[in-house]
C-alpha cells in the first residue's frame, strides 16, 4: 500500500491509500456516510490489484482525513467535486473508474455537476444515493437508514454507538465475519457525530446530470437493502438508459462485501470494457 496527502476543496487534506499495479488503469473507490477506506478490502486484497491501480480515499470528516466539524465543508457540492477531482489529477488517475457505494453517488453527482465527464472512463454506482432530502426518504432511502442516522448524531456516545451498531448490523443480509462488523463498527465511531449530521444536512437531486450521461455505467444493488432502496437503483437506470442494471438477490447494502467474488468478478469486467472505450 502507498498512500498521499491531497489537498482537496478549499485546501482540507484528504488521505488516499493505493494498491496494485502503479501503472494500471485506475479505480477511485469512493466509500459511504461514516465509512472508512478500509471497507475495500475485499477489493484490494483481491485479483483486482493485479490488474488495475486501486484507489481509496478516506472522505473528508472521515477516518485520517481532515474533519473540520463546522458545517459549510459538508453541504457544499463543489467542495465534494474538487475532492474527487484534485485526486483524479494529483496522483494522475485519469481517466478513472468511479466506484461509488451509498453517499459516495453523491459524490460522482457533485462530480459531474461541477466536472462533466469527460475525465472518466466510467461509473460504477454501488448501492449508490443519487438524491436526498424529505422526498427522497421513504421512497428511495429507507428504514436501514432513517431509523439509525438522527440518533447516530447524537453527542451522547452511549446513544450514537447503540445506532451505529443497529446500522451496520442491520445494513448486510449475508452473515459477515465477526471480526469485520466489529472493525465496521470501529471506523463508523471514529467519525464525529457533528460531521455526520452535517453529511445528511443536503438536499439534492442529481437525476439531471444522470439524464445527460454517456459514459459506461454499471448500477450495482441489493434486492433487500433497507438503507437505499433498490427504487434508487431502478431510478438510476431509468435516467441512465445505457445502464447495465446487476442486481443481487438476497443481498443487503454492501453487495461487495456480502458478495465479493461475485462482485469483483462484474467490476473487473466492465473495467475492461469501459477502458476499452477510452
Amino acid at each position: 500500500m502507498e498512500t498521499h496527502r491531497v489537498a482537496g476543496g478549499g485546501g482540507l487534506e484528504l488521505h488516499v491509500c493505493e494498491w496494485g499495479k502503479s501503472e494500471g488503469r485506475a479505480l477511485l473507490f469512493l466509500h459511504g456516510w461514516s465509512q472508512h477506506h478500509l471497507c475495500w478490502q475485499a477489493q484490494y486484497e483481491s485479483a483486482l490489484a493485479d490488474e488495475f491501480r486501486l484507489v481509496a480515499l478516506d472522505l473528508r470528516g472521515h477516518g485520517q482525513s481532515d474533519a473540520p466539524l463546522e458545517p459549510e465543508h459538508y453541504t457544499r457540492g463543489t467542495l465534494w467535486a474538487d475532492d474527487v477531482h484534485r485526486v483524479i489529477s494529483e496522483l494522475a488517475l485519469g481517466p478513472p473508474i468511479l466506484v461509488g457505494w451509498s453517499y459516495g453517488g453523491f459524490l460522482i453527482g457533485d462530480y459531474l455537476r461541477c466536472h462533466g465527464e469527460n475525465d472518466l472512463a466510467g461509473i460504477n454506482f454501488v448501492a449508490g444515493a443519487v438524491g436526498i432530502g424529505p422526498g427522497w426518504f421513504g421512497r428511495y432511502i429507507g428504514p436501514g437508514f432513517l431509523d439509525y442516522a438522527p440518533p447516530a448524531c447524537s453527542d451522547d456516545q452511549a446513544v450514537a454507538l447503540a445506532a451505529i451498531q443497529a446500522f451496520v448490523h442491520g445494513a448486510v443480509e449475508k452473515p459477515l465475519a465477526p471480526a469485520l462488523i466489529e472493525r465496521a463498527i470501529g471506523w463508523s465511531m471514529i467519525v464525529h457525530h457533528q460531521v455526520r449530521a452535517n453529511l445528511i444536512n443536503r438536499e439534492e437531486d442529481f437525476t439531471p446530470e444522470l439524464a445527460t450521461l454517456s459514459r459506461p455505467t454499471l448500477v450495482t444493488y441489493g434486492a433487500d437493502d433497507t438503507v437505499v432502496l433498490p427504487a434508487m437503483a431502478k431510478r438510476i437506470g431509468e435516467e441512465v438508459r445505457h445502464a447495465e442494471m446487476s442486481e443481487y438477490p438476497g443481498v443487503g447494502h454492501a453487495p461487495f462485501l456480502e458478495e465479493p467474488d461475485r462482485f469483483n468478478a462484474e467490476l473487473a469486467a466492465f473495467a475492461r470494457r469501459a477502458f476499452r472505450l477510452n
